[in-house]
């Protein structure tokens, strides 16, 4: 009988040995942290990256080509959620210093956001219809459907926001601080499975389009909103006596966002997040366009491209996880990444004149493994310079600065490329915006130097 208990253990360490050598991110977990509950609290990301798809991608497509809804309308539609990404520092302030009677502080701020998602998500595709014109909606009021779809995107922007703020405070309460580097990839791992898994279940859904099937797939998508983030926050946060109410003066956020800023060059810090976000998002809505128009390849092969983004992403957030958990300084990582920027955005500018479209593909790669060492790096630097009364607000900083950043980008990116190709035809719209970009990149790394060592500084 030993023998056997001692084989079955030595089969269970043999394959612990296994997953941590093969699946990515499986040694992010710890003694406090185990594997199994850090999966389960990254679904989160899970139901933010599908609300992200659905928004930006599935319903761009519906409204404009289903549902013939003005361009114009459905590009105000998409920014509205941003409106709230500037809150995503009061939000991760207010869930620093929480008191409620169950003794929680991330928990009721996670569970508000999810409602607020559901709501959004619940009567989104009533909204649409209405705002479309379609059937027995041909006969209402233009406004009515404007007010009602702008309702539902405000709450699906604020419910994620909240939700990706605060879930990422909590994460950072949980892991060891030597972990959180792989943490942070197997989070933003997370998120990228569920855009793309989503992308592909809501093609499939809406493959043959129908009102109805509408009202379906996004009622769908809010129900598994609810039960995935359920399922996440399941005995994840501890009760404790010191967060329930009491007569002591909450910390003023003006005070306390003042002295976050006032902290070891903080402000510049978001200065090149803001920077290097901008740099690497403001072609977003330009890649595939440039890839058909410009370079002649076919719908299929241009969403290739989506798919070589997520993969270079992927690829840059393990690599970022590995150099990051042996000691490498997370500025300096990111750094690495505006660097790998640079001949990214060179590939693809030198494809239109050279027609070589491989050059295309494999500088898109590369832009997805450069956001990605990018954003892995400042995530992880904000996290590790965080003071423990403070984590929600610089993640909620870092937040608000990369959303906003990605939305002005991308807008600039439409309005910038239109007007260089009034002036040198549509090749040089489009190189025009990606040359931009190189620069970014060069003004992000020089932005980024004085901070490399900061975070070593701080752990000393």
């Amino acid at each position: 009988m030993s023998s056997i208990r001692a084989m079955r253990q030595e089969m269970l360490r043999s394959w612990s040995r296994l997953g941590t050598k093969f699946l990515p991110f499986a040694d992010a977990a710890s003694a406090s942290l185990p594997l199994s509950r850090l999966l389960r609290l990254s679904l989160f990301q899970i139901s933010v990256g599908m609300a992200l798809v659905l928004m930006i991608g599935t319903l761009t497509r519906v409204m404009i080509v289903e549902l013939h809804v003005s361009a114009s309308l459905v590009g105000l539609m998409i920014s509205l959620p941003l409106v709230f990404a500037p809150l995503r520092a009061l939000i991760g302030f207010r869930s620093d210093h929480h008191r409620s009677e169950l003794g929680w502080r991330r928990v009721p701020y996670i569970w508000m956001g999810t409602l607020v998602q559901f709501g959004g998500l619940s009567i989104m595709p009533f909204a649409l219809l209405v705002l479309s014109g379609m059937g027995q909606a041909a006969h209402a009021p233009a406004w009515v459907g404007q007010l009602a779809a702008a309702m539902a995107f405000l709450l699906v922007g604020a419910g994620l926001h909240t939700t990706q703020t605060v879930g990422l405070a909590l994460a950072t309460d949980l892991a060891p601080a030597e972990s959180r580097p792989k943490v942070v990839g197997l989070m933003y791992v997370m998120l990228l499975l569920g855009m793309m898994g989503s992308a592909v279940l809501f093609g499939l859904a809406l493959a043959e389009f129908s009102p109805g099937q509408l009202i379906r797939v996004i009622q769908a998508a809010a129900v598994l909103t609810l039960v995935l983030n359920t399922i996440a926050l399941w005995k994840q946060e501890s009760r404790s006596r010191s967060h329930r109410p009491s007569n002591e003066r909450a910390p003023d956020f003006k005070a306390t966002w003042q002295l976050y800023c006032s902290g070891e060059q903080a402000t510049r810090r978001l200065f090149a997040i803001g920077l290097g976000t901008m740099a690497f998002t403001m072609e977003d809505v330009l890649l595939e366009p440039y890839g058909g128009e410009i370079l002649r390849l076919t719908v299929g092969e241009t969403t290739l491209l989506t798919a070589a983004l997520a993969i270079g992403g992927l690829l840059g957030f393990a690599w970022a996880s590995r150099v990051l958990s042996r000691g490498m300084d997370p500025l300096r990582l990111a750094s690495f990444g505006a660097l790998a920027g640079l001949p990214a955005f060179a590939m693809v500018i030198m494809a239109a004149p050279t027609g070589i479209n491989s050059l295309f593909g494999i500088g898109t790669l590369l832009i997805g493994f450069g956001a990605g060492l990018f954003g892995h790096g400042t995530l992880t630097a904000t996290m590790n310079l965080a003071p423990k009364s403070q984590s929600g607000l610089a993640l909620g900083a870092w937040g608000a600065v990369q959303a906003t950043g990605a939305g002005v980008a991308i807008a600039l990116g439409g309005i910038l490329k239109d007007l260089a190709a009034m002036v040198g035809g549509a090749t040089f719209g489009y190189t025009s915006v990606y040359a931009l970009e190189l620069l970014l990149l060069v003004f992000t790394i020089v932005a980024i130097r004085p901070l490399i060592g900061s975070t070593m500084r701080q752990s000393e």
